[in-house]
């Protein structure tokens, strides 16, 4: 425990850092603009964020319910990325799916 202390104090933050590292980059691949922005993908955006808070809510219920302790505070870590990575992948997704088609 003390040389948890004395580590932190001498300025291991690496944790801070590369949690900071992956918000940017999630951010900057969520709300990066399209080549071809218009209404239709500011839709899909709009759809594919509100689906990804309404699904991270859920999973955060669930884990409330089913997950205790230590194991409750590590899903809650992850849980800060989720809403993120679920709207990223739906978007691209979509896309994908809507170019695909126009092929």
């Amino acid at each position: 425990m003390v040389g948890q202390q004395i580590g932190r104090a001498m300025g291991d933050y690496s944790d801070e850092f590369i949690s900071i590292g992956i918000f940017v980059g999630l951010l900057l691949v969520s709300f990066s603009r399209e080549k071809d922005e218009d209404e239709y993908i500011s839709k899909i955006r709009l759809e594919s964020l509100q689906l990804a808070v309404l699904v991270n809510y859920v999973l955060l219920i669930l884990a409330t319910v089913f997950i205790y302790d230590m194991a409750y505070f590590n899903v809650m870590i992850y849980n800060m990325f989720t809403i993120l990575l679920i709207f990223i992948i739906r978007f691209h997704f979509l896309l994908y799916r809507q170019k695909k088609s126009l092929a």
